[in-house]
């Protein structure tokens, strides 16, 4: 199995609820097809560098998962069949890719946990 990260970008019109679920729909796909998700992130309204589809906002969701090649065919053909993904990209993490996603992903946890502390 391969290690992948995959970055879609949703409209902006969505209300919070309708966001979620459209994340949930791309994470059901990938672990009814095999995959396990090793971590997902939602990085929230941002600013688009340039207008797609008369937008210059949209929700940006990370995903990293482990899952065999056919699988990414099958998770792209639903991103391109949904109205509410504005652009996405999926690539395959080599070693040294999936080292930093790591080492991402613990320093990531390490300020939550250091954020928590603080408010206790």
């Amino acid at each position: 199995m391969n290690k992948y990260e995959t970055v879609f970008i949703l409209t902006p019109v969505l209300s919070d609820a309708q966001m979620k679920e459209a994340v949930e729909k791309f994470k059901a796909i990938l672990t009814a097809n095999g995959a396990a998700i090793v971590n997902e992130e939602n990085w929230g309204l941002r600013k688009l560098a340039y207008t797609i589809q008369k937008k210059t906002t949209g929700f940006y969701n990370l995903l990293e998962f482990e899952a065999e090649p056919t699988v990414i065919k099958k998770l792209e053909t639903e991103y391109r069949r949904d109205e509410r993904v504005l652009r996405f990209l999926t690539f395959r993490l080599d070693k040294y890719a999936a080292e930093y996603a790591e080492k991402r992903r613990n320093l990531r946890a390490a300020k939550t946990n250091a954020n928590e502390t603080k408010e206790d």
